[in-house]
């Protein structure tokens, strides 16, 4: 489910650099565009440099090993966590789009010992516990009498319709 939603977020990227490439790089002009991953072989949850260079727009940098990151117009580089679950030993593309154009890097995520994801002290805040913990006995007899006064509205109503089809003249 993640990849699809991270496919779909890169491909609307993609579309939108497309739409707004500028004139000289619709031309075909790509010998300046120069990208790099840094280091090129990470653990699993460790933090990545993302460089490129020679784009006059943001560039979006995506791969199946973490979120897809843009990189602000101006700027060359941003960084990427890896995620948690990456395989030991497997080698992820991180592919880099310029407008019409992209540039594809190996990254290789470390072998041997499994790294296990962080434990965190703090739990969420997640609510009082229960639908009871704010009891206001008149919000619920307000809601009680709207919803008796509706259902009552509406029968009122389809009773009166019955009657007046069957007294036709």
């Amino acid at each position: 489910m993640r990849a699809i939603r991270v496919a779909s977020a890169a491909l609307l990227g993609v579309s939108a650099l497309a739409l707004t490439a500028p004139t000289a790089q619709a031309r075909g002009d790509t010998e300046g565009f120069r990208v790099d991953v840094l280091p090129s072989t990470i653990a699993p949850g460790g933090q990545v440099t993302l460089h490129a260079t020679g784009c006059e727009q943001s560039v979006s940098v995506s791969s199946g090993v973490f979120d897809t990151v843009i990189i602000p117009r101006g700027r060359t580089s941003a960084r990427a966590v890896v995620d948690w679950d990456a395989k030991p030993g497997a080698v992820y593309e991180v592919s880099f789009h310029c407008g019409t154009f992209w540039q594809d890097v190996d990254l290789t995520i470390a072998g041997g010992r499994h790294v296990t994801p962080p434990h965190w002290d703090k739990g969420v805040q997640a609510g009082d516990g229960g639908s009871l913990a704010d009891l206001n006995l008149k919000e619920i007899g307000l809601g009680a009498a709207l919803i008796s006064a509706t259902l009552a509205t509406a029968y009122h109503l389809s009773r009166r319709r019955g009657g007046e089809e069957g007294d036709g003249a």
